[in-house]
């Protein structure tokens, strides 16, 4: 049986339209002002999107770690946890006020929101 990746399990959860209210985040500095120093949240997931290009956080009982880059207007990462991880993935963000709407594959793929805290 194929392993189910944490995030695309989240994302199979949302039923809402892609684009619905949501615009997108096209500058790596306006991407940073939006995370920095704040934690994104979803369910039992709590990250940091950290400005040296890491990510750290929590989610489901285990620890979250990554790394992150800005290329050609994606969010490009990888994620490790205790059971697995994702490959790198460059993703599509978009923002409705205090929602970011990650959608893997460069916005044609899975899609998780996050709440900014």
């Amino acid at each position: 049986m194929k392993q189910l990746s944490l995030f695309a399990l989240l994302g199979s959860l949302m039923a809402s339209p892609v684009w619905a209210d949501f615009q997108p985040v096209r500058e790596e500095s306006n991407f940073r002002a939006l995370v920095e120093g704040n934690e994104l949240t979803r369910f039992a997931v709590r990250l940091q999107v950290l400005p040296q290009g890491e990510i750290a956080g929590r989610g489901f009982g285990q620890n979250v770690g990554g790394q992150w880059e800005w290329r050609n207007g994606y969010f490009c990462r990888t994620l490790e946890w205790s059971t697995g991880g994702d490959p790198y993935n460059c993703q599509l963000v978009l923002r409705n006020g205090d929602t970011l709407r990650f959608i893997s594959d460069q916005g044609s793929g899975d899609q998780a929101d996050f709440r900014v805290r």
